[in-house]
């Protein structure tokens, strides 16, 4: 064998081992990625089916009694500022996560005062229609907690793909950015306060 074949193979070799890596590491990134963008689209369904749900919710509230117009109102703004929040699950930011989860906070607190607000109401409590709603969105609040949990286990796989050594090296080259998980929001370890004030 020639001398100077054996620097040639060597160079092909690395060069096939360089492009094998790099095309492994950027197609399994992206099949994470695109699993994570997946769950993202199942938490925002999650919320999506309560937003739905609350419209009929405060149709049957409004038809069965003579409502609270101010807690009414509330949960009618905060569902509304709920669907305006929006984020684009291929690049999520802590920025947009924090405000999807206050709006989605806000619709949560309103919905809360609202269904505290309606136990005033004996007919209401015992309107089947009511009891149903009631229970489709206790069931929609843990659909929503069970999304934001796979959510956050499709996040974890694709970040330590992307930032452990050496894949860190590629992800830059490969524009590669971690994803954020969903938190809790500030203060929900504490629990809450539920008062009934029938002033």
């Amino acid at each position: 064998m020639k001398k100077w074949l054996i620097p040639v193979i060597i160079i092909a070799l690395i060069a096939i081992g360089l492009y094998s890596w790099g095309k492994n590491f950027n197609n399994t990134a992206v099949e994470l990625k695109e699993t994570a963008t997946r769950t993202w689209g199942d938490v925002e369904s999650s919320y999506q089916r309560r937003n739905d749900l609350i419209g009929n919710l405060v149709k049957t509230v409004q038809g069965a009694a003579d409502f609270e117009k101010s807690t009414l109102e509330a949960v009618i703004k905060a569902r509304s500022e709920a669907t305006k929040t929006t984020i684009d699950p291929s690049n999520i930011t802590p920025e947009d996560l924090a405000a999807f989860n206050q709006a989605q906070s806000g619709l949560s607190s309103a919905l809360s005062r609202l269904l505290v607000t309606v136990e005033r109401y004996p007919d209401l409590k015992a309107n089947q229609n009511f009891l149903e709603l009631q229970s489709q969105l206790e069931g929609t609040e843990n659909r929503i907690n069970v999304a934001r949990d796979r959510f956050n286990e499709a996040v974890e796989p694709y970040n330590k793909h992307i930032k452990t050594f050496p894949n860190s090296l590629l992800a830059g080259l490969f524009n590669f950015s971690g994803l954020e998980y969903f938190k809790a929001e500030a203060g929900s370890e504490k629990a809450p306060e539920v008062e009934f004030d029938f002033k």
